[in-house]
Order: structure tokens, then C-alpha cells, then sequence
């Protein structure tokens, strides 16, 4: 860009505090460095709260499962602690029944709290188990991902994954609080903060074409760093998404917004197995490139938008073409990658639904895509 923008998204004083409203439901997110030393935030929304059952993974446990322990220690909570291996495939229907067998065998209650101390999938695995044992249990969100401070943990969606597709059995439900602590984020390898990043960036292409345009200048500053940008980020995207959950909690209306990339990027996901060959983050950045070629495409933004899009992501490192790196081994079949798409959740009698842009910050659903459209724009990006 010729100028700097105006607007300033950096965090004044390095913490945030965000509120969901939902009523009697509502919950706050607490973001900054050293959050989680705030445990004793559980026993405030809890007074007489004894237990915690806290679900990591085992890398989330080897680099911070000790200091989690020493804040519920100050606190004065016991706790018992379940650890999975770590990655997508844990969010399937054999690790959901070995996870709430093992919560069951520790006998666990409804006057106890569950902790989902990992990243989106342990948020949502952790979050689904809660809302279908014992017919709805507590749970705070503590989220060790970038991708899961600004998105996943936020919201009450809860999901797992089958072989139809990402997220196809969950429920909406919402956690008592998240405590999103930025300084766990100092330990995550460039590509899991990169892959967090799209979803950043994503608020942005929403709705928000002044949060994207700071973006294109602080970028590096929100992935490499650990001060007022990155926080700042961390709490912008935070708000931006309490604000559409609070207004349409179960997705019927706004709230599918947020799925902007997600068609082509769930479809991408699918059809490399959920593996770590395509994290979702760079699945969404992916898609997101697509959906505002196929944008461009349809007459509905300018060439430049879309240009401008894949410029950013590809500044970043995120990947913007199937024929980038490790991606080109496959051949990506434009028609089986359709079809992983009348399998996504926001399909209807078959038909295909985008999230497609006028612009940059002007987002809108599209039902009744013909897949005529979306089959140049997929073999433009490499698919056969």
C-alpha cells in the first residue's frame, strides 16, 4: 500500500478482556501473557468448585501441562488430567469414547469443570465430550494455538470429524470463559502460528477492510512477535467474533460468515485425510484465495481484490496454489473435491454454499453455486 493505514489495532497495555454476551450464558475471554496463571478465575465463576478434569494432548502437556498444574495448585484445586495423542485424527468417534470413558472412570460430576488446555482440537473434542456427558457438564476454553485463541475456542462449537468430512457430529456448546494466555504461543513452530494467522487475517476479509489493511503492515509483527500486535490481533478478532456469535449463536444467519474459505479449505482437508500434509489454517488461506478468485470470476469483486488477497497470504508464507511445495504430489481431482463439498455442513439438498466477497471486508453467503463455476477456479489453482 502507498500510505500506512490509520488505524491502530496494537494492544495498549499487552491484555484484553472480551465479552461474550449470551445472556445468563455470556462468558468472558481473558487474553495477555501469563493468563493462565489466573486459574483462580475458575473458582470465581465457580465458588464451590473442588475438581478440575483438565484434557491435553501430550505435547500441550510436556511444554505446559507443569505450569497449569502449579495455577490450579495456587488456586487451591485438585485436579486429574486425561492426555491424547496429539494432531486431527484425535477428533474422531474412537477418541471421543476413550475420552469420556476415561472421564468417566475418574468419576466425574456435574459440580466439576472441564479444562480444554490444547489447541482447536482438543477445544473441540474436550467441548463435545462436555456437552454430551452427563447430558451437558461445565468447560473453560484454555487455548495454546494461535488458531484456536481467535477462533475455534470462541463460539461453543464443538465438533468431530468423520470420513464424510470435517466436523459433520458435534453441538453447540458454550464454554464458562476462555483464557487465552499469548505467552504459550512463544513455543509453537512458525508453521502452526502461520496457519493461525489465516484465521486472523480472515476477521479482516470478513468485514473489516481497516483490520486488513493494518494486517498487510504488522503481519510479521502478529506471528513472530509476542507484544502489542499479536495481543491486539489476538483481542480484535476475539471481539469481532463474540460480537457475531452474540448476535446469531447457532449460525442461522451472520455467523456463517466465518466460514469464509472453509468450503474449498474442508474440501482440501478432506481429501488428504485430515493429515498434518495440510493444516487447517493453510487449508483457510487456500480457500480463501479461492473463494475470491471464484468472486472475481462470477463478476462479484475486482480482479485486483482477489490479487491482493493472494499477495498477503503469499507475503506471509501461507500456501495460495495447490502446486505449492509438498502439495504438488497430488493430483487433487477438481470433480472428487466438488464432491467433498456437497458433503460440507453448510450444503443444502446437495447444492454448494460459499462465502463469497465484493470486496475486501465485504463478505456475503451464496447459495446454489453451480459447480461449473467452481471447477475452473479449483484447476486454476493446480487441481486436475
Amino acid at each position: 500500500m502507498s500510505a500506512a493505514p490509520a488505524a491502530d489495532f496494537a494492544s495498549r497495555d499487552g491484555a484484553a478482556r472480551v465479552r461474550v454476551e449470551l445472556g445468563d450464558r455470556g462468558y468472558d475471554i481473558v487474553i495477555g501473557a501469563g493468563a493462565l496463571g489466573d486459574a483462580a478465575a475458575l473458582r470465581r465463576s465457580h465458588p464451590k468448585l473442588r475438581r478440575v478434569l483438565v484434557v491435553t494432548d501430550e505435547t500441550v502437556q510436556r511444554l505446559h501441562g507443569m505450569r497449569l498444574a502449579e495455577a490450579l495448585d495456587r488456586a487451591g484445586l485438585a485436579r486429574e488430567t486425561v492426555v491424547l495423542p496429539p494432531g486431527e485424527a484425535t477428533k474422531s468417534f474412537a477418541m471421543l469414547e476413550s475420552l469420556c470413558e476415561a472421564l468417566l472412570e475418574k468419576r466425574v460430576d456435574r459440580g466439576d469443570v472441564i479444562v480444554a488446555f490444547g489447541g482447536g482440537v482438543i477445544g473441540d473434542l474436550a467441548g463435545f465430550a462436555a456437552a454430551v456427558l452427563l447430558r451437558g457438564l461445565d468447560y473453560v476454553q484454555m487455548p495454546t494455538t494461535l488458531l484456536a485463541q481467535v477462533d475455534s475456542s470462541v463460539g461453543g462449537k464443538t465438533a468431530i470429524d468423520t470420513r464424510q468430512g470435517k466436523n459433520l457430529v458435534g453441538a453447540f456448546h458454550q464454554p464458562r470463559a476462555v483464557i487465552a494466555d499469548t505467552a504459550l504461543l512463544d513455543t509453537l513452530p512458525r508453521r502452526d502460528l502461520l496457519a493461525g494467522y489465516a484465521e486472523v487475517a480472515k476477521y479482516g476479509l470478513i468485514a473489516d477492510e481497516a483490520f486488513f489493511a493494518w494486517l498487510e503492515g504488522a503481519w510479521a509483527a502478529v506471528v513472530g512477535g509476542a507484544g502489542a500486535e499479536r495481543t491486539g490481533a489476538i483481542a480484535h478478532s476475539c471481539r469481532a467474533k463474540a460480537a457475531i456469535v452474540a448476535e446469531d449463536e447457532r449460525e442461522a444467519g451472520r455467523r456463517a460468515l466465518l466460514n469464509l474459505g472453509h468450503t474449498f479449505g474442508h474440501a482440501l482437508e478432506a481429501e488428504c485425510g485430515f493429515g498434518d500434509e495440510l493444516r487447517h489454517g493453510e487449508a483457510v488461506a487456500l480457500g480463501t484465495v479461492m473463494a475470491f478468485d471464484l468472486s472475481a470470476s462470477l463478476g462479484l469483486c475486482s480482479p485486483v481484490a482477489a490479487d491482493r488477497v493472494r499477495r498477503h497470504f503469499a507475503a506471509a508464507g501461507l500456501p495460495t496454489s495447490l502446486r505449492a511445495n509438498t502439495l504438488a504430489a497430488r493430483a487433487w481431482p477438481a470433480e472428487r473435491l466438488v464432491e467433498h463439498m456437497r458433503s460440507d455442513k453448510k450444503a443444502r439438498a446437495g447444492t454448494l454454499t460459499f462465502i463469497l466477497a465484493r470486496g475486501i471486508g465485504q463478505a456475503f453467503v451464496a447459495h446454489d453455486v453451480p459447480a461449473d463455476k467452481v471447477i475452473p477456479t479449483l484447476r486454476a489453482h493446480g487441481a486436475a
